[in-house]
């Protein structure tokens, strides 16, 4: 997709960076723009009708979601999908992921439990809709939501982190999804992962959180193979399901 489409709404006076952020992550998260494409300043200028200024606002703010790639002679690309390195992704996240749970079951509140159900539900309600991209901001919603009733700020903004790197691949995963006969939505996880957590049952909510990540994984991993990937060796990644290679077998913990 090229970025030289002039876009004909304008935004407001002194909302031009935000304007330019909100359609250039859009754009990332659900693939219309390519992982390692240049980004232009110039072009980008010339789209959106306004200076470099705005421009290169939004892209230092896209950086630092590491979403794009500002190199040093000045230009900037969106960031590529690092497969080989996505074993490891996936480590960091289940980990995170699954000690941010168990906090939550260990020290939530009624107000939290409250918080968790509203993002599960804004969810299924993005699932109803079919809408990838409002599906993958609800999930990270839901489960950054667990995160702060895990009463961990550093916690929570690494997960936060984590969890935005993921969104592209997220994204491919809902399309997995719907094309997949047989595969179900994550909704029924997330209710079970809320009612460990309300049950203040640690190990059940720890339990399930590494499950969600090895499906997460798995479903991922047979999106590549159905995409002719399935010469595409990747490493399996040490502590994520002992036993358990990238193709999903043997892993008793996800059954």
């Amino acid at each position: 997709m090229t970025v030289a489409t002039v876009e004909r709404t304008r935004p407001n006076r002194g909302q031009g960076s935000k304007h330019v952020y909100d359609a250039l992550y859009r754009e990332i998260i659900t693939l219309k723009l390519d992982p390692g494409a240049p980004l232009d300043e110039t072009t980008l200028a010339r789209r959106f009708g306004m200076s470099r200024s705005p421009i290169r606002e939004a892209l230092i703010r896209l950086s630092g979601q590491g979403l794009v790639v500002m190199l040093a002679n000045r230009s900037t690309l969106v960031a590529p999908l690092d497969l080989i390195s996505f074993p490891k992704y996936v480590e960091a996240l289940d980990l995170t992921q699954r000690i941010t749970t168990r906090l939550a079951a260990d020290l939530r509140t009624e107000g939290d439990i409250a918080e968790i159900a509203a993002a599960a539900r804004r969810f299924e309600a993005a699932v109803e809709k079919d809408d990838h991209l409002e599906m993958s901001a609800t999930n990270r919603d839901f489960h950054l939501e667990i995160a702060k009733a895990g009463k961990n700020p550093y916690l929570t903004r690494q997960y936060a982190t984590l969890l935005d790197e993921g969104r592209r691949i997220l994204h491919i995963h809902f399309g997995y999804l719907a094309k997949s006969a047989g595969e179900r939505l994550m909704t029924d996880d997330h209710q079970e992962m809320l009612d460990a957590i309300a049950a203040r049952d640690a190990d059940r909510a720890e339990a399930l959180a590494h499950a969600h990540t090895l499906q997460f994984r798995d479903r991922f991993f047979r999106f590549m193979r159905l995409n002719h990937a399935e010469n595409y060796s990747l490493a399996p990644s040490i502590g994520v399901g002992a036993g358990r290679d990238f193709e999903g077998k043997n892993d008793e913990t996800a059954a």
